[in-house]
C-alpha cells in the first residue's frame, strides 16, 4: 500500500528532534528549541486558572472568543497600524503554526508557487507542500542577511500566489526594513499575489530597529495575511493560541479551513490571552531589556570561542554561527554531526544549519543557538563555551 507522496518529501522537525536528544543527554543545556526555561507571568497564569474555575471549558466560537478577537484588533491597531474588524478579519487558531497552515490551505490552488526566504523556519517548506504549492527560495546573505532585489524579482511570475515573510526572522534574527518590505509590496501588487507574514517575534527587537507590518504599507491591507500568537511575546509556547488577520474575503476562507482542521483553540487560554494582549508598555520595555541582556551574554560567549563565529542579530531570540573553523578543528563535515558533537562534548544542544535550507548542504557550516533562557542558564552555557574555545 502506497502512503502519501507529499509527506515523503520532508522529514520530522529537526528542532524538536534536538530537544528530544538533549533530554537524553544528562546535564546538557537545550539551546535548540525556542521555548523559555523561566516561568510565565503569574497574572496571566492566574487568568487562565480563573477561567477554568469559572467553567469556561467548552467550545468557544470556532474562529475565536469575542473578547480575544477584540483584544487582537485593539493591539494591532496600536502597535501595527492595522485596522482589523474583529468580526470579519480575525481567525484565532491553535498557534501560529496552524494559522499558517490554515491560511495557505485557504488560498493555494494546484500549480501555485510560494516564495520563501532562506534560511527559513523549517515549517514553511512542508506547509507549502501540504497546501499543494511549489516553494521557490530566495537567499538571505550574511552577515546582514540581505536579499538581492533582482533575484527576488526573478522568483516572481504568473504562478506566484504568495511570498512568506518572517520578520523578525527565525533563524537569522533579521528585521526586514521598511524599504525592503516596500520593495516586496511592489512585487506583490505587480504580480497580484499575497504576502503571508509571520510576525511572532515583533516585540523582540534590538538596537533601535523598527518592526514594520507589511499590511500597514500602501496597497497591502487587502493582500496580506498577518500571522502572530502569544507564544514568544508572553513566553507561553505551550498554550498554542495564535491568529491570522486578513481581509474579510480571505478570512472567510481561512475560517472554514481552520474549523475543519482544529475546530478551535482552548477556551480558557483564550480568556487569559486577551488579558495578556492588554498589558501596558512597561511590559514590552521589560521584554526588550531582558532579551537584549540575554542576546549579549550568548553573543559575547560565542565570540570568545574564536572558532564559533556568531552573526549579531537585530530581532528574535536566535543566533546563527559560522562553524567552519570549529568543524575543521574536529574533522566534522556536516552540520548535524556538528550539533551532535557540541551536545556530547560541550553539553549544549543547537539546531543544525542544514535544517533551514532547501539544499541542506548550504547550511552545513552553520548552527543555531537560542537564548530565550534565564540568566543562570546562559551564564552556565557561557562557561561551557569558554571551554570549547580553550
Amino acid at each position: 500500500m502506497d502512503l502519501s507522496n507529499v509527506a515523503r518529501q520532508f522529514s520530522e522537525s529537526v528542532i524538536r528532534e534536538m530537544t528530544r536528544i538533549s533530554k537524553q543527554t544528562p546535564g546538557s543545556i537545550n539551546l535548540a528549541q525556542g521555548f523559555p526555561d523561566f516561568p510565565a507571568r503569574e497574572d496571566i497564569k492566574e487568568k487562565a486558572c480563573n477561567a477554568i474555575k469559572e467553567d469556561i471549558n467548552q467550545y468557544s466560537i470556532t474562529w475565536g472568543a469575542k473578547g480575544l478577537r477584540d483584544a487582537i484588533a485593539e493591539k494591532v491597531k496600536r502597535f501595527n497600524r492595522i485596522d482589523a474588524d474583529p468580526e470579519t478579519c480575525i481567525t484565532v487558531c491553535c498557534g501560529s503554526t496552524e494559522a499558517m497552515m490554515s491560511s495557505l490551505r485557504a488560498v493555494i490552488n494546484p500549480g501555485d508557487e510560494v516564495i520563501i526566504f532562506e534560511p527559513f523556519y523549517e515549517n514553511y517548506g512542508p506547509d507549502c507542500l501540504l497546501s499543494g504549492a511549489t516553494p521557490r527560495f530566495v537567499t538571505l546573505e550574511p552577515p546582514d542577511w540581505h536579499f538581492d532585489e533582482d533575484a527576488l524579482a526573478m522568483a516572481f511570475n504568473e504562478k506566484t500566489k504568495a511570498v512568506i515573510i518572517n520578520t523578525p526572522n527565525n533563524p537569522t534574527g533579521k528585521v526586514f526594513s521598511r524599504k525592503e518590505l516596500s520593495y516586496i509590496a511592489s512585487l506583490c501588487q505587480q504580480y497580484d499575489c499575497l504576502a503571508v507574514t509571520d510576525e511572532i517575534y515583533e516585540h523582540i527587537i534590538y538596537d533601535g530597529h523598527e518592526h514594520v507590518s507589511i499590511a500597514s504599507l500602501p496597497g497591502m491591507a487587502g493582500r496580506t495575511i498577518t500571522i502572530n500568537s502569544i507564544s514568544k511575546t508572553y513566553s507561553l509556547t505551550g498554550w498554542r493560541v495564535g491568529w491570522a488577520i486578513a481581509s474579510p474575503r480571505i478570512t472567510a476562507e481561512v475560517k472554514k479551513v481552520h474549523d475543519f482542521l482544529t475546530v478551535g483553540a482552548a477556551a480558557p487560554l483564550q480568556e487569559a490571552a486577551a488579558y495578556a494582549l492588554g498589558l501596558g508598555q512597561e511590559y514590552y520595555d521589560w521584554l526588550a531589556a531582558f532579551y537584549t541582556r540575554a542576546r549579549d551574554t550568548l553573543y559575547d560567549a560565542l565570540q570568545e570561542t574564536s572558532c564559533l563565529v556568531p552573526w549579531k542579530v537585530s530581532g528574535a531570540y536566535y543566533i546563527m554561527c559560522d562553524c567552519d573553523e570549529y568543524m575543521a578543528r574536529h574533522g566534522l563535515h556536516a552540520s548535524r554531526d556538528l550539533a551532535i558533537h557540541l551536545l556530547k562534548n560541550a553539553g549544549i544542544a543547537t539546531v543544525p544549519g542544514s535544517s533551514f535550507y532547501s539544499d541542506p548542504s548550504d547550511g552545513d557550516r552553520q548552527t543555531r543557538f537560542c537564548f530565550c533562557k534565564k540568566d543562570e542558564t546562559l551564564e552556565r552555557a557561557a562557561d561551557l563555551l569558554r571551554k570549547v574555545g580553550a
